[in-house]
């Protein structure tokens, strides 16, 4: 499998933030402008943006998708979610040029739904956006922009997609999310294992090109850069070149 480098922008209000562990009270803004950071991104290599609309995610409106249209004009290949609740939303990120939807709490709340989408759009398509944390000993998966915890869990979901044809799983071990803390190297050593088939990519803590090392030996096929790249603690040339 190949080893995608994805620099994410999450939107809030048409700026670029970050948000510690997930919580809206905890916003760190960044002064770039999110278009011109994406032909940056563009510039130095990246060939994929992942593109995060945080007021959709927890309003279920796509608030943030005249941003995402106009980066998408660019031309660079873009996964973008936050807000996806109905086909009709999957069909206005296609229309927007977005070339793979994330599916958050939809795939959490509506498995027997986005297994139909699977089936008309093709894997390719869909990203699964099971982000998780670890609760009472199991891996629990919060929905709607991380606020609600849903009774199912990772290990019960991700394998059910994968036997539905799921192809992309994007997981964030949300403890470590903007926390600079290191990859959670267990996680995605657990999903290579249970979800083989499946092209994991990482999410949540990275600080280093020596996490990016760790994420891809320990069965990533690829890795989510956001605050690390806005803090200039390393570049995506230095990224890709890992």
């Amino acid at each position: 499998m190949s080893f995608d480098i994805i620099p994410a922008i999450d939107l809030r209000g048409g700026q670029v933030v970050r948000l510690k562990q997930g919580d809206y009270a905890q916003q760190t803004t960044y002064a770039a402008d999110p278009r011109e950071l994406a032909k940056r991104y563009a510039q130095a290599g990246a060939a994929w943006l992942h593109l995060v609309d945080l007021d959709g995610a927890r309003s279920g409106r796509l608030d943030n998708l005249a941003v995402i249209s106009s980066i998408a004009a660019d031309g660079m290949a873009i996964q973008a979610g936050g807000g996806v609740r109905e086909e009709a939303d999957l069909q206005r990120l296609f229309d927007a040029g977005v070339q793979r939807v994330v599916l958050g709490s939809v795939a959490i709340r509506d498995p027997e739904r986005v297994a139909g989408w699977l089936a008309k759009y093709g894997a390719e398509r869909l990203t699964l956006a099971l982000d998780t944390r670890h609760v009472d000993g199991r891996w629990a998966l919060p929905s709607a922009g991380w606020t609600e915890v849903e009774a199912r869990t990772l290990d019960e979901l991700a394998p059910w997609y994968a036997a539905r044809g799921a192809r992309h799983l994007l997981c964030t071990d949300i403890d470590r999310d903007g926390m600079l803390a290191g990859f959670n190297l267990d996680l995605y050593r657990h999903l290579a294992e249970a979800v083989p088939s499946l092209a994991v990519q990482a999410s949540g803590g990275v600080r280093s090109l020596d996490d990016i090392r760790a994420a891809r030996e320990a069965g990533a096929c690829g890795v989510i850069l956001g605050r690390a790249l806005l803090e200039g603690r390393f570049t995506v040339e230095e990224a890709l070149a890992c």
